[in-house]
């Protein structure tokens, strides 16, 4: 640890009050090449990533790994802002159960580029033969791939326009693929492009979707890029609520760190990464990283227990009055609805995990979920939907109506995600909802009124589990009490129904 005292870290100032201590850097900055570029540089990506880059290279490591952070969007101009004017520093607070905060500022982002402002800046790091990684956190829904297809979209608005003759690219496919058009012309190794969003076989939905771009753009260089380029998965996880203005006072306060994006964690964290590289990587098992030949086991029970099961209480939680994660996991009833979720339906999906004791690992979760220091909010669980109850939570349901498995529990969260798009909690609260489709379901969440299937109409969505009677049955009677009778009397009449038979 070292105490900060009137001292300037890069563009972090630093006055700490008496007493206080946080990790800083002790590596020369100057000394760092960048080796990785990443896309969707958020809270996420700097309290996990980031830093287990910044871990090894406080131990004398991964020196020519430090990051180039990239923006696609043109929002992405205030954290470009943040940490300019940082020098890429900034601080992660560690908020553990007991209220004990860890605090570290976090040196392995270099630079940062914004595409919009200079698309050819980017194309340019990302070509030079000092990268050799290209790493994403674009959300689950940024790889524009089909719900219930499974194909990659090439009708999209924005594709389309980077697909035209031409075009300056503008996507992260049209970048990425025309980087690596301009290695291949160089005759540089191609970079690894490595996906760490929460989608099961994120690798494969990569290369999916960056193969089936660059086809539609060059099929020279679509055959390339599946015979050249690697795409390893990966399963990570950390909760890493937005940060708040309180976090940034609480920084300033405890800290003596003025800093305009500190980012704010869960002590927990994992990151399970296969092993291919062709051209190299960190050491990043010397950091923490479970190093696999193969990840699925990994992803799998993280997209069907955490995942889903942040899906079961979000909406549920949030028709009943709260609006943090800790307070609806802190209640028995809702406790008990998670553990049945997870005992009865998710857990009975997966394959055996090495290494893994699933019964601590689900008990860890509700203690996770529960942590009232990270304060996160259910409107962030709740948000874009769309994209996350196919991939989390439906390939459980249809495993379980494949085998004759039980779906009430499953059944529940999708009504209370219909109920929840409603757009008005059980007090008459306004709910704001937060989904690329938002228009297209709260639209029909009004129907189900009248019509109970109306939200499972949707074959974007719900594939066609509309057409199984087990399903709707389970569905509408779950529907029926969140309207008649609210969500905690419905999730403690199944919780009551439930736990005898298990």
């Amino acid at each position: 640890m070292t105490a900060l005292d009137e001292e300037t870290v890069g563009g972090l100032v630093a006055s700490a009050p008496s007493g206080a201590e946080l990790v800083v850097p002790t590596y020369d900055r100057s000394r760092l090449t960048t080796g990785i570029v990443h896309l969707g540089v958020g809270g996420f990506h700097r309290a996990h990533q980031a830093m287990y880059l910044d871990r090894l290279m406080s131990e004398g490591k991964a020196l020519d790994w430090a990051v180039c952070g990239v923006g696609v969007l043109p929002g992405d101009v205030r954290m470009r802002d943040a940490l300019a004017a940082q020098d890429g520093l900034y601080t992660m607070v560690l908020k553990h159960p007991d209220g004990r905060l860890e605090a570290r500022v976090i040196g392995s982002i270099k630079e940062y580029l914004l595409a919009p402002d200079d698309p050819e800046a980017v194309l340019e790091k990302m070509a030079s033969p000092e990268v050799r990684i290209v790493s994403l956190t674009v959300t689950e829904g940024g790889y524009n791939i089909h719900h219930v297809t499974g194909e990659f979209d090439l009708a999209s608005p924005a594709v389309a326009a980077d697909l035209a003759d031409g075009a300056v690219p503008a996507t992260t496919f049209g970048l990425v693929t025309e980087a690596l058009r301009r290695r291949r012309d160089r005759g540089v190794p191609p970079f690894t492009v490595m996906s760490c969003d929460n989608i099961q076989g994120n690798g494969e939905v990569a290369r999916r979707a960056f193969t089936t771009f660059a086809r539609a753009k060059d099929a020279d260089l679509a055959a390339w890029i599946e015979d050249s380029v690697a795409f390893p998965s990966s399963m990570v996880d950390r909760i890493t609520p937005v940060t708040t203005d309180a976090d940034r006072a609480l920084v300033a306060e405890r800290f003596g760190i003025d800093d305009a994006w500190p980012v704010v964690a869960e002590p927990f964290e994992q990151w399970v990464l296969e092993d291919s590289f062709p051209t190299g990587r960190p050491p990043f098992e010397d950091a923490g990283v479970q190093v696999v030949s193969d990840v699925e086991p990994y992803e799998l029970m993280k997209l069907r227990l955490l995942n889903a099961s942040h899906q079961a209480l979000c909406y549920v939680g949030y028709l009943s009055g709260y609006r943090y994660a800790h307070e609806v996991a802190g209640q028995d009833v809702f406790a008990r609805f998670l553990l049945g979720y997870m005992d009865d339906e998710g857990t009975p999906t997966l394959e055996p995990v090495p290494g893994i004791d699933l019964g601590r690992y689900k008990r860890t979760l509700i203690e996770r979920f529960a942590n009232p220091h990270v304060a996160d909010t259910l409107a962030r669980l709740c948000a874009e939907s769309s994209d996350r109850i196919p991939k989390w939570l439906l390939p459980v349901v249809r495993h379980h109506l494949a085998t004759g498995g039980p779906i009430e529990h499953a059944a529940l969260v999708v009504a209370s995600w219909a109920r929840y798009d409603e757009g008005v909690d059980e007090a008459g609260e306004p709910i704001e909802i937060v989904d690329r489709l938002a228009d297209r379901l709260h639209r029909a969440a009004l129907a189900q009124r009248s019509d109970p299937l109306a939200f499972l109409r949707d074959r974007e969505v719900f594939g066609d589990l509309v057409d199984d009677e087990r399903f709707t049955a389970a569905y509408t009677a779950a529907l029926t009490s969140l309207h008649e009778r609210g969500a905690r009397a419905t999730v403690e009449a199944l919780v009551t129904r439930s736990e005898p038979a298990r």
